[in-house]
């Protein structure tokens, strides 16, 4: 690839080295300025309990304490990240359901005076049972978390395609296998921060955040702001994977005690904060059953799961579809079904970390094969090709599946790593095996229903034509986005790529962009880049047609450059035509 194209495929400086590693690059919580206050959470001590009263005149008499907010001075509006659940408010209002749940806020001139403020708030509980396992959880009897979810069941599919029990009927061979996922968090270096300051009705929101948009459109909705009196950016982001994608009570709060105050306040999570609100892994119970061939083709799959989700939603009902609806897509079978049970308990809410309802469902199916396969006496490999979907062709639960080389993946594998040779033979402690995996880039709908673009992408040449200014609202955590989408604009306008300037993440300054998660943003977010930098080309070689007398189509450009196809030494800089 890197032969055909002059900049992508290149390897190239990150955006973003120079300020990481000379300690030039500020995130949220290294942010100052004038009159900053400090603000932190109260949380609940209690894994489920009714609240009863919340006095906090003793720490508002604390000098140095601004303000403290609980439910009494916010909007009870319930958010979720997912429409489909929206159960959770910016302040517990008649009870608390995990242990860290939100309760109120305070913000002070300092840290100490904050943790001091928080010691003096009374809250009286009435502590009711709790319940930590989802099976116990959707028992009679059991303690109810939330009135409207009977038995704690927060989410209920149950999809059937073609079959099933025939499939098994005419199999040769059927088995049933259990497996257990268990609940995992993201670490990412930096918590969770926000800052907010209001200048007259308009509010500006600094967040360490995975999508400044939908932060943005919650922080509306709930607060009962207009969206375009809200601004939203951030600056580094130390990490996410999903951990950053919901809005936190960080964001509300800020938002609600700047305005009290009438001064900035900064929230911040302390590492133990983060464990108890990440949104990390869903624990998944995995019954998985399959019918086969003697020769190992897959007639039928039944999966049967039990997703643990905690005490919210969030984004865990996309989390339970995900969990069954794509293991359809790896390898094709005509006849498959999918029940899955999404519980609520008292354990801190589930959500969408890296490659969410995936990773678990993916190994148990790949172990699933394997014992198949040992029990048929086929090899691991073998019997992934035998099932390998073709590229062209449409899983049996209606995803169409273009582009695909799952088989070629596969027999490369194979035969670069000496699979034949050493499988089974290598020495006491040391074992080869195959897994496969896969997941969709990009999401088909937004959090909300809406029929603007999921990205949108501007770029701007300077006056000169010496430099060209990226606007984009995806989200840089990391990962390099910042550095990509610059490539791919500086290819599709034929520019050069140290020329290239990146304005990103910032709701007033960029455009819209839905922000990093499911992998979308080199697919969604490039597409858009490379739309707006081949409508810049397009100019280009229309302008220059005129100067150099040929027609737009005998031109082209790269790195910067304007050439005659066929006669490349004849020239006009980017600048010039600009």
């Amino acid at each position: 690839m890197s032969e055909n194209y002059a900049v992508i495929g290149k390897s190239v400086p990150r955006i973003d080295v120079f300020d990481k590693l000379t300690g030039r690059a500020k995130f949220t919580g290294d942010l100052k300025f004038p009159n900053l206050l400090v603000g932190k959470l109260l949380t609940s001590p209690y894994a489920h309990a009714r609240i009863l009263s919340i006095d906090t005149s003793e720490a508002e008499k604390l000098p140095g304490v601004k303000a403290i907010i609980t439910h009494q001075d916010v909007p009870s509006t319930k958010y979720g990240l997912s429409p489909a659940r929206w159960d959770e408010t910016i302040f517990c209002i008649d009870k608390v359901r995990f242990y860290g749940d939100k309760i109120a806020a305070v913000a002070a001139i300092d840290e100490e005076t904050v943790q001091k403020a928080l010691k003096l708030i009374k809250v009286e509980y009435e502590v009711l049972s709790a319940v930590f396992d989802p099976f116990e959880a959707m028992k009679d009897g059991a303690p109810q978390i939330f009135d409207e979810y009977p038995k704690n069941i927060n989410t209920e599919i149950h999809q059937d395609f073609g079959d099933v029990e025939k499939a098994f009927k005419e199999a040769y061979y059927v088995r049933t296998d259990r497996f257990d996922g268990q609940r995992t968090f993201q670490c990412p270096l930096e918590p969770h921060a926000t800052i907010a300051y209001w200048t007259g009705n308009r509010v500006t929101v600094y967040a360490s955040t995975q999508s400044v948009h939908y932060l943005q459109h919650y922080l509306a909705k709930v607060l009962n702001i207009k969206e375009g009196d809200v601004r939203v950016l951030k600056t580094h982001v130390g990490g996410g994977f999903g951990a950053k994608l919901d809005p936190s009570g960080l964001d509300f709060a800020a938002v609600v005690l700047a305005k009290k105050t009438g001064r900035p306040v900064k929230m911040f999570f302390d590492r133990e904060d983060m464990f108890f609100n990440n949104r990390g892994r869903h624990p998944i119970f995995m019954e998985v059953k399959s019918g086969v061939t003697k020769e190992g083709k897959l007639l039928g799959v039944h999966c049967n799961f039990v997703m643990e989700g905690g005490a919210y939603t969030g984004l865990g009902v996309a989390s339970a579809y995900y969990a069954g609806t794509l293991l359809t897509v790896l390898y094709d079978f005509d006849n498959y079904k999918f029940d899955m049970l999404r519980v609520v308990t008292n354990l801190p809410p589930n959500g969408a970390q890296r490659g969410h309802g995936q990773p678990q469902p993916r190994y148990a199916f790949e172990s699933h094969l394997d014992n198949i396969a040992k029990e048929l006496g086929i090899d691991p490999i073998e019997i992934r090709l035998i099932n390998a979907r073709r590229p062209g062709t449409v899983t049996v639960n209606g995803f169409k599946v273009d582009s695909y080389g799952l088989k070629e993946c596969l027999e490369k594998a194979r035969d670069i790593s000496g699979w034949r040779e050493k499988k089974g033979k290598l020495p006491w402690g040391r074992g080869m095996g195959i897994g496969n995996g896969g997941f969709v880039s990009g999401a088909g709908y937004a959090i909300y229903r809406t029929d603007k673009p999921h990205s949108t992408a501007m770029i701007k040449v300077t006056d000169d034509g010496t430099s060209a200014i990226l606007y984009i609202g995806a989200v840089e955590i990391g990962q390099g986005s910042d550095t990509v989408l610059a490539q791919m604009a500086a290819e599709a306008m034929g520019y050069r790529y140290e020329s290239m300037k990146v304005v990103a993440a910032d709701t007033d300054l960029a455009v819209h962009d839905l922000g990093a998660y499911a992998s979308r943003q080199t697919l969604m977010s490039g597409w858009a880049v490379k739309w707006a930098g081949e409508k810049i080309k397009k100019l280009i070689m229309e302008t220059a047609a005129g100067m150099m007398e040929v027609k737009p189509e005998e031109l082209d450009c790269r790195e910067a450059i304007v050439f005659v196809k066929a006669n490349p030494e004849v020239t006009k800089t980017f600048a010039e035509v600009a």
